[in-house]
């Protein structure tokens, strides 16, 4: 049977998954948010020294494949018209500020988990096409750009799990049951998925 929704969160958990309360949620999301933002920042840096001097090479320039210079010069670096990484700086800052209210004790009220469900999603399909452009079509990574991919999993599944604990996202309570106790195992399993789908792409670069 499904809780009614509240116009602001309860903030407890009816699951027994430690991560679902605010705190150790708010830490996660701290993390996956600073790391996000901090690999953003980067890869706008470099941009910027790219502007620059057209001759620079960037920090993870390691070779023909792995080279977020070359990265830059593919229109899929500037979807919108503007760097990809400038989005990632706005995005991730919005997770570390929901982070320091959560922390401090503040009850978010539905909208704004709806608001951040709807942002972490989109973001998350935007980084899956990234993914998928970087590996069939121009064929060339961008470490970085793999550190926000590795971030933004962890990201995805625990925000949703925790929609879906509180109502915020109507589920069936044995579907929210069962996600709550494998949410670990989906996160590893997104990350070895990811890996192993790198790997075998390049894998002609691997066995050179």
């Amino acid at each position: 049977m499904h809780r009614p929704l509240a116009a602001a969160d309860s903030g407890s958990s009816t699951e027994q998954g430690g991560f679902l309360q605010d705190r150790p949620l708010a830490f996660i999301l701290l993390i996956t948010g600073t790391v996000g933002w901090i690999a953003s920042a980067i890869l706008v840096l470099e941009r910027l020294a790219v502007y620059e001097d057209s001759g620079h090479v960037t920090s993870c320039d390691v070779n023909p494949w792995v080279s977020c210079g070359r990265v830059f010069q593919t229109w899929q670096a500037s979807l919108f018209g503007f760097p990809n990484p400038l989005i990632g700086i706005v995005a991730f800052a919005v997770i570390i500020t929901t982070t320091a209210a959560l922390l401090a004790g503040a009850r978010l009220a539905r909208w704004y988990w709806l608001g951040l469900q709807a942002g972490v999603t989109a973001g998350f399909v935007f980084v899956v096409w990234l993914w998928s452009q970087a590996l069939f079509d121009i064929h060339i990574l961008c470490i970085y750009c793999m550190v926000v991919w590795a971030a933004m999993i962890p990201l995805l599944v625990l925000l949703t799990i925790r929609n879906l604990d509180r109502g915020v996202l109507p589920a069936p309570r044995g579907l929210v049951r069962f996600l709550t106790e494998w949410a670990w195992a989906i996160v590893v399993l997104l990350w070895v998925g990811t890996a192993a789908s790198v790997f075998f792409s390049f894998l002609p670069v691997f066995t050179g």
